[in-house]
């Protein structure tokens, strides 16, 4: 089966070869995301295989089905970045992966919260400084620390069990309850953001959950608590929370996404000028940390989303009904 794989990076090429065997002989990755501008790389391959960052709206969509692509696979959980009803019309599969390591985002946000509460990134640039003083370093103890979890799925249960483990009283919020027995207490989102010393968010991005984390959100928040996402990125609104960055009300920001993403994380611009002020203006905080969408990346977490697509793939070609296919809602 010939995929065009976009948006690859070099450790995973090997990856993909190693699991899907002779069968990876009809892969071809390519470094560039998938935009309108780079689909026609696509033409003559049966399926595409996109990252989180790719663009597969309806005009990629549209320039993919003229090419002879039949199948988009996502190497992701979340699929907000596909238009599933152009893709039904032009009579593309969708596939994804549903779960891979739930540990491997759960533990980058616990520790987000770790470095922002101790200013680990501080200490470090002034030992190596030869700075010894503690002045400004000081955090506080997370035991006793209320926690606010919204969205309690694999991923926020994940958090829930970590979090009680430093003796963190737990709120949480979702639109359904989790079956397992989180020792959290649920409650409305205004009440986890009004009592809540540290808030993390880890739902999905949809249009009910859109900036959910707006002015309002900030202005309900307990003056001083710490913001975690590592979700998606637009579940917030970057100006709005960068106002309360600047009032106090948000006392730390700690960020693995954000809505502006694409273009700017997972590539190398060291040597280039940051053309995004809103992003630029947030990296000068001294209470803000953020990191460019890695929280998924473990080893654990990169194999179980290679096993899976590769499954997804030789499903597809083999004809066999996925129980990861996306469909768009009737």
């Amino acid at each position: 089966m010939k995929v065009a794989f976009f948006s690859a990076k070099p450790y995973e090429r090997p990856l993909f070869e190693e699991a899907a065997g002779e069968d990876s002989r009809g892969f071809t990755f390519f470094e560039p995301r998938l935009t309108l501008d780079t689909a026609p790389l696509a033409r003559d391959f049966e399926a595409a295989c996109i990252f989180v960052n790719d663009e597969a709206g309806a005009p990629v969509l549209k320039q993919l089905a003229r090419g002879g692509v039949r199948l988009l696979a996502l190497r992701a959980a979340g699929f907000n970045n596909v238009d599933l009803r152009a893709a039904e019309a032009n009579g593309i599969t969708v596939v994804r992966v549903p779960a891979y390591s739930p540990f491997a985002p759960a533990e980058h946000a616990v520790a987000l919260m770790l470095s922002l509460n101790r200013k680990i990134f501080k200490a470090y640039n002034r030992v190596r400084e030869g700075n010894f003083a503690l002045d400004g370093l000081m955090g506080f103890d997370m035991h006793g620390k209320t926690a606010g979890i919204a969205g309690t799925g694999k991923i926020g249960a994940v958090v829930a069990c970590i979090l009680r483990g430093f003796g963190c009283r737990l709120l949480a919020h979702d639109v359904q309850r989790n079956p397992r027995e989180l020792g959290a207490e649920y409650v409305p989102m205004p009440r986890l953001l009004a009592e809540s010393d540290i808030i993390t968010l880890h739902v999905p991005l949809t249009p009910r959950t859109h900036h959910m984390i707006n002015g309002i959100a900030v202005d309900q928040m307990k003056r001083g608590a710490m913001l975690i996402n590592t979700s998606r990125g637009g579940l917030v609104d970057t100006p709005a929370v960068i106002d309360g960055l600047k009032s106090g009300q948000i006392g730390a920001l700690g960020l693995d996404v954000y809505e502006e993403e694409e273009g700017l994380f997972f590539e190398d611009l060291s040597g280039a000028v940051l053309q995004d002020d809103t992003f630029a203006r947030l990296l000068t905080f001294p209470n803000v940390v953020v990191t460019s969408h890695q929280g998924f990346f473990t080893r654990e977490a990169i194999q179980g989303i290679v096993r899976t697509t590769v499954d997804n793939l030789r499903s597809f070609q083999s004809g066999r009904a996925s129980g990861n296919e996306v469909k768009p809602r009737r």
